[in-house]
C-alpha cells in the first residue's frame, strides 16, 4: 500500500511539474507543527503566545514539503501574515529563489484577489480554519475538515482552462 501511495504521489507532482500552460496547480497544506505557546518554565517567550514559531518537528516537515515539491514549478507562494505559516513556506521559498508574499489569514478575499489571473503553480500555506474555506473557494465543492491535531495535509487543486478542478488530498 505504501508503494502505491508513493507512486501516486510522484505520479502527481510529475504532472504538477509539466502542467500544460493552460492548467494551474495550487498546493495547500495547513502549517506545519508549532512550538508550545507557554515556554517552559524559567525560559524566556520568544514570541508572542498567539503566534508561535514551528517546533522541531515543524522544521522538518517543512522541509520535507520543500523537498516534495521542488521539482513541480511553484512560481508563487502565499502564507498567513503568522510566523508559523511563514516558516512553513520558507524552505521552499529560498529553494525556489521565490519571495512569499504575506496575506491576513482573515482576509480570504484578498487571496482570492492576488490568485486572479496568475499563470503557473501556487503554494498556499494557511491554518485549519482557514484552508477549507480557501478550497471552497477555488471551486471545490467537498467538504473539508482539519483537526487540530494535523499537520500532514498537502492539498493539490488541479484547476484546468475549464470546466471544474480537481482535488487531491496527500499525507506528508
Amino acid at each position: 500500500m505504501k508503494c502505491f501511495r508513493v507512486a501516486a504521489v510522484c505520479a502527481v507532482l510529475l504532472l504538477a511539474a509539466e502542467s500544460a500552460s493552460a492548467q494551474q496547480t495550487i498546493f495547500l497544506v495547513r502549517h506545519a507543527e508549532r512550538a508550545d505557546a507557554t515556554p517552559p518554565a524559567g525560559a524566556a517567550m520568544t514570541a508572542p503566545s498567539n503566534d508561535p514559531p514551528l517546533s522541531a518537528a515543524g522544521h522538518e516537515r517543512a522541509a520535507r514539503l520543500a523537498s516534495m515539491l521542488r521539482t513541480t514549478n511553484v512560481k508563487y507562494i502565499f502564507a498567513s501574515e503568522f510566523l508559523r505559516a511563514r516558516q512553513t513556506a520558507a524552505p521552499l521559498a529560498q529553494a525556489r529563489h521565490l519571495e512569499t508574499v504575506s496575506v491576513p489569514g482573515k482576509e480570504p478575499d484578498s487571496l482570492m484577489a492576488e490568485l486572479r489571473g496568475l499563470k503557473g503553480n501556487i503554494l498556499i500555506v494557511g491554518h485549519s480554519n482557514t484552508v477549507p474555506d480557501l478550497l471552497k473557494r477555488l471551486g471545490i465543492k467537498e467538504d473539508v475538515l482539519i483537526p487540530d491535531s494535523e499537520f500532514d495535509n498537502l492539498f493539490i487543486v488541479v484547476r484546468p482552462e475549464s470546466g471544474e478542478p480537481t482535488l487531491l488530498r496527500l499525507r506528508f
